[in-house]
């Protein structure tokens, strides 16, 4: 018969060799990750707004955590194209989503069938940032205020208005509603062709963010009538909020991180560890302020309450101005 001893010793060799076994343990993976590149899919086209944070936050995520966290953008479809792409990959942390408004809100209300759902499908992983929009015309434009577009489309012919997500046609439309007037929205893909358009003349109006066209509007080549903020902006001392100029309407967007639904809580607890550490940083926030955007450090948990929220508040504009699903 083996002694005590020896059978003591044949336990604990088991041990370690179920523990070889097994692989690394919870501690481990956490570490670990990421162990190389991670892409970002963007919904928007190189140059706008939620683009250029999606790309000074990547580098962010880099410095930090020493793997390459390269944005791909995916225009179109309102971000259903950058969506689909996202869940088509593996849910292993490896592909994130830049999920402004329009994919992971304002959509729930456009869509007749939207081909994903973003409260189940994808998980929040951290806000990045929030911008107010902007209503601005060619420099030359006989606008001059927002009571001078609202007067034209309730006297000619409607408004062209040119916007470059679901969000800002959206608000445009309930906007549009409320003041009583007429307008038709032209969709563009992104915000670089809209700004040529605006100051080549080739539109009268746009509904844009802020983040870019700051620099173009105090060089004086496009004329801003209003911000859609709840204050004026700081950039923008001399611009009236919609509110000031008599129309009971905010409006802002909103960029932020999702992943994959069933990507593992490390992943997501490591990436939105390291975003709200960058938040604290004054560069940080000099950047975004000086971009035009506003911070939205908001956790995975807060990032939820807040998304449905925004889809509940699209829903209703959506109903209020007669919004008709595509």
């Amino acid at each position: 018969m083996d002694s005590p001893r020896l059978q003591r010793r044949v336990v604990i060799a088991a041990g370690l060799l179920a523990g070889l076994g097994a692989g690394p343990g919870p501690a481990f993976a956490r570490q670990s990750y990421p162990s190389r590149m991670v892409r970002i899919f963007s919904p928007v086209a190189a140059g706008s707004g939620s683009d250029l944070f999606a790309r000074f936050f990547a580098a962010k995520l880099s410095d930090a955590l020493g793997q390459s966290f390269v944005v791909e953008n995916r225009p179109g479809g309102d971000g259903v194209i950058a969506a689909n792409a996202a869940r088509a990959e593996a849910p292993d942390g490896y592909t994130l989503l830049v999920g402004s408004n329009s994919p992971m809100a304002v959509n729930v209300a456009t869509f007749r069938n939207l081909p994903y759902d973003p409260r189940q499908d994808f998980r929040p992983v951290s806000g990045m940032t929030r911008t107010m929009a902007i209503l601005v015309v060619p420099g030359d434009s006989p606008f001059r205020t927002v009571a001078d577009v609202v007067r034209a489309g309730r006297e000619g012919q409607p408004v062209l208005c040119a916007t470059y997500t679901a969000g800002y046609q959206l608000a445009a439309a309930q906007f549009a509603s409320k003041a009583g007037f007429a307008f038709e929205n032209v969709m563009y893909r992104g915000l670089g062709q809209i700004m040529t358009d605006v100051i080549g003349g080739r539109l009268e109006l746009a509904c844009i963010d802020t983040a870019g066209p700051i620099d173009t509007v105090k060089a004086g080549k496009v004329r801003a009538l209003a911000v859609t903020g709840e204050a004026r902006h700081p950039d923008l001392p001399d611009v009236p909020t919609l509110k000031e100029s008599g129309f009971d309407a905010v409006h802002y967007s909103w960029t932020a991180l999702f992943a994959d639904a069933r990507v593992p809580d490390h992943c997501v607890e490591r990436i939105a560890g390291v975003m709200q550490a960058a938040f604290a940083q004054p560069e940080v926030r000099a950047f975004i302020a000086n971009n035009g955007g506003e911070m939205l450090p908001l956790a995975p948990d807060a990032l939820h309450r807040f998304q449905i929220n925004e889809i509940e508040r699209f829903q209703k504009a959506a109903r209020d101005s007669g919004f008709e699903p595509k």
